[in-house]
């Protein structure tokens, strides 16, 4: 049965695919249902959906589209600002650091003022812990935490220090460059470090310089594929293997579990914010009777925001974590969010039910603007 569907799949256009840098030599890792489902669901679109079996770094779904049609340098050669998707990823560093804990709140209305910068906020209660600043994607939270950890010169003999630190977690989080995937085409991104910030700042820097990087906007972009590699560490709780789209291989590479250098104890405060944020955070709109735990994302823009998604199901026996990144697709919840949720679905259940069908027609039909 499943040799037919994979048959019927490249009848249906798998070959296409396979032309815009996809490999065609031997059986691949992707599922053709996931495939399919993901296509339906980013025609009218310029994006990408990235899902990975986190048990042993399969890439399971990669759909992409764009104007001129599938382009899988959507997923893996074009790194984006992350947006707050990222807030994972600083929230662990912090907590490992112990910059934070689970009893540092940080005060927040309606986002936070210095000096004519001006960064607005979700309207929440305040102030927040860690747990609630990730449910409620809370900006203020994570711009000034970043901004102490870069000036903090207790911890540190220098912000030089300071940045190379933060950076060296990023990394080991599979961020910041390369995996080495087994697809051409694969770029990297950047993560703010000491040579980069002295040739950009000339004048200087400090915390406050760079801490729009807090919330994943201005000296920090990444892959949808880093992304959702990102989910998948937080989903094993700190160890990874490097994506693949060859199924049975035998390279040693994709093979050998790799570990964050992220404290175990760091996983479980935000792990419990991922989960709150699908209870009833930016991403309750996806709450199901399995829970999944995510982080939405919403990317500012020069046109329309760019929306964003990561997460994993199911919290405590992750089978699927997933990206979704769709260029001026508004606010993360919108967007990305919504199509995750019904990519886990048919993951998880095999099927869609008549209600998330009516949903995946809906977003099926929806055209966004290109630029």
């Amino acid at each position: 049965m499943k040799k037919l569907l994979i048959s019927l799949y490249v009848l249906m256009g798998y070959g296409t695919i396979c032309a815009q840098g996809l490999p065609t030599d031997g059986p691949l890792t992707l599922r053709p249902l996931l495939q399919q489902l993901g296509e339906r669901l980013l025609k009218g679109k310029t994006g990408s959906i990235v899902a990975i079996n986190p048990a042993n770094g399969e890439i399971i779904c990669l759909a992409t589209n764009t104007p001129k049609g599938r382009d899988v340098r959507q997923a893996i050669g074009v790194p984006r600002e992350p947006g707050s998707t990222f807030k994972t990823a600083q929230a662990l560093t912090l907590l490992s650091e112990g910059i934070v804990d689970m009893k540092t709140t940080v005060a927040c209305d309606n986002g936070i003022t210095d000096g004519n910068i001006k960064v607005g906020c979700h309207k929440h209660r305040s102030p927040l812990g860690v747990t609630d600043a990730l449910a409620q994607s809370c900006n203020t939270w994570f711009l000034m935490t970043f901004a102490s950890m870069i000036n903090d010169d207790f911890m540190y003999e220098s912000k030089e220090e300071a940045i190379t630190r933060w950076r060296s977690y990023m990394q080991s989080m599979g961020l910041g460059g390369p995996m080495h995937i087994d697809i051409q085409g694969e770029q990297g991104g950047l993560l703010a470090g000491v040579d980069y910030l002295n040739r950009r700042y000339k004048k200087g820097w400090d915390g406050k310089t760079i801490w729009w990087a807090g919330m994943g906007q201005g000296d920090v972009t990444c892959t949808p594929l880093q992304l959702c590699n990102l989910a998948v560490t937080i989903a094993n709780r700190g160890w990874y293997y490097i994506p693949h789209i060859h199924k049975n291989t035998k390279n040693q590479r994709y093979l050998t579990k790799r570990q964050t250098k992220v404290a175990h104890k760091a996983y479980g405060p935000v792990i419990e914010g991922m989960y709150m944020a699908v209870e009833k955070g930016t991403a309750a709109g996806i709450k199901t009777s399995y829970p999944i735990c995510g982080k939405t994302g919403t990317v500012e823009n020069a046109g329309k925001d760019h929306s964003a998604f990561i997460g994993f199901a199911p919290m405590n026996a992750p089978k699927i974590a997933i990206c979704v990144y769709i260029d001026h697709g508004g606010f993360g919840a919108d967007m990305a969010a919504p199509m995750a949720g019904l990519i886990i679905e048919q993951y998880l259940k095999g099927t869609l039910s008549p209600k998330s069908d009516r949903r995946a027609n809906q977003i099926e039909g929806m055209k966004l603007q290109t630029r």
